[in-house]
């Protein structure tokens, strides 16, 4: 495909928190034929700037730019494959001295999920996340910037196509049939952290059916860590796009 001029492409940055349904997400938008995906490119800017040990940190260190104003100028100014970019943003990548007024050229959209659920899943991970971990501020001072459409995981399961419709008419994209299935495996894009996060998504074919059912408990020594979330994932929670709000 002939590359696409910087002013001709529409780039879509999904600022999400991790555990959140944010790789099948990008998968989705990856199956397009007009779309490619960037994953967490500011991922080793965050481990350069904060010294933190996630897995398979030297790799991350060795598969990025670690200036996040390269990163940024590359994902706003860049030469793109295709007409649209979509960006896979986790919000705590967004460390303090980075500058948000370079974020002005892209359109912003926000994924959630209810924060009972996201630590469930990230404590299996790691055993001790804390706030910090989960950049629920950063994604309320983006929407409170910028704005945007917000979609709840939750809601993307309940109803795939009719979320991802409302989804992509807010950003001014029309709604492809194929981003509701893909092929299993890993990708290309894929960030080289893959192998430890990445087992369920590379499994799937698509969004696996919704689950009202809590799953696992969550551990006891997280339940402050949960009444810290609870307001900022409230913030947001009214504004998320939904085709039948009543089963929320």
């Amino acid at each position: 495909m002939t590359p696409t001029a910087a002013t001709d492409t529409t780039r879509i940055a999904m600022w999400s928190g991790p555990r959140n349904l944010s790789t099948a997400l990008m998968r989705s938008f990856e199956n397009r034929a007009d779309c490619s995906v960037v994953d967490e490119p500011l991922y080793a800017a965050y481990l350069d700037q904060t010294g933190l040990d996630h897995p398979g940190r030297d790799d991350v260190l060795a598969s990025q730019p670690r200036d996040w104003r390269e990163v940024l100028d590359q994902l706003t100014r860049g030469t793109l494959p295709t007409p649209l970019q979509y960006q896979k943003h986790m919000t705590h990548h967004l460390l303090p001295g980075i500058d948000r007024g370079l974020l002005d050229g892209l359109r912003h959209a926000f994924l959630v999920r209810d924060p009972e659920r996201v630590l469930t899943s990230y404590a299996k991970v790691r055993e001790e996340p804390t706030l910090a971990d989960l950049g629920l501020p950063q994604q309320v001072e983006l929407f409170e910037t910028y704005g945007g459409p917000v979609v709840d995981a939750a809601d993307v399961l309940r109803d795939p196509r009719g979320t991802l419709s409302l989804l992509c008419e807010a950003l001014g994209v029309g709604f492809d049939e194929a981003m509701l299935s893909w092929p299993a495996g890993p990708r290309d894009t894929d960030g080289v952290w893959a192998p430890h996060w990445y087992a369920g998504v590379e499994a799937s074919t698509g969004f696996a059916p919704y689950s009202p059912g809590s799953g696992d408990p969550l551990p006891e020594r997280l339940w402050p860590l949960l009444d810290q979330c609870r307001p900022y994932y409230d913030a947001l929670a009214p504004y998320r796009l939904q085709t039948n709000p009543e089963e929320s």
